[in-house]
């Protein structure tokens, strides 16, 4: 998957800053090529639920957002990010005091 298929997936407009952060994300991703299909294929499912994957703006990670508005979507949004986390063996470190989680690596 390249780099300007990966920021068009997450709604972004390539342009050489975000390939740049693009770069320094799979770095910091232990395992990036092994579980970016497996992202991508998450920030799909939890749009349903008002929540996505994108690049965080603090770290050089994958983040996700849980934006869900109501309890159940919020409920099921976390479910699908347990459900990746365990099915793919990805690690994720939450950030504190927010529905936000960092993708640190394939954990295995």
């Amino acid at each position: 998957m390249t780099q300007e298929a990966i920021l068009s997936q997450l709604g972004l407009i390539p342009n050489v800053a975000l390939t740049d952060q693009l770069e320094r994300i799979e770095k910091n991703t232990h395992g990036f090529e092994k579980i970016i299909k497996h992202v991508m294929d998450l920030h799909e499912a939890l749009k349903t639920n008002e929540s996505y994957v994108a690049l965080s703006n603090t770290v050089d990670l994958f983040k996700i957002k849980i934006d869900a508005t109501s309890k159940i979507s919020a409920t099921e949004a976390m479910e699908k990010i347990n459900h990746f986390a365990d099915k793919f063996k990805v690690k994720l470190q939450k950030v504190e005091g927010k529905d936000t989680y960092y993708v640190v690596g394939f954990a295995a």
